[in-house]
């Protein structure tokens, strides 16, 4: 998987490869830019794209009659799901460490031993 550590402070990690690949970022603005409001539409999307890619991949995977073909195409494209999940993810986990805690938060130690903000705000929703 290519490097995605951001190549700026604040740079947030796209929802979709650069070129050849590569990640793509935006730079920070401190405001709502087109681009912004873009990438968040397309983090809605890619969930629901990849429940139905695995809707339709599950029963064509368990069909013993299925062909090689058949299971390399259904393969693919879970692939690519899952690289989308694992890019959205990341890309939500670095805003949300940028993000500073809510009124209501509370710090706490994990199982680690490490120091992680309790934001009850955030979990209330």
């Amino acid at each position: 998987m290519p490097d995605t550590e951001a190549p700026w402070a604040g740079a947030r990690l796209l929802p979709w490869p650069g070129q050849e690949g590569s990640p793509a970022f935006l730079a920070p603005h401190g405001g709502e830019t087109q681009l912004a409001a873009l990438a968040d539409e397309v983090e809605q999307l890619q969930p629901a794209a990849g429940a139905e890619v695995l809707r339709c991949a599950r029963p064509l995977i368990a069909e013993p009659a299925a062909t090689v073909r058949e299971v390399r195409f259904a393969a693919i494209r879970l692939a690519e799901c899952l690289s989308d999940a694992l890019r959205v993810a990341e890309s939500r986990c670095a805003r949300l460490a940028l993000r500073p805690p809510g009124p209501n938060a509370r710090t706490h130690e994990d199982s680690h031993g490490q120091v992680a903000a309790d934001d009850q705000e955030t979990r209330q929703g």
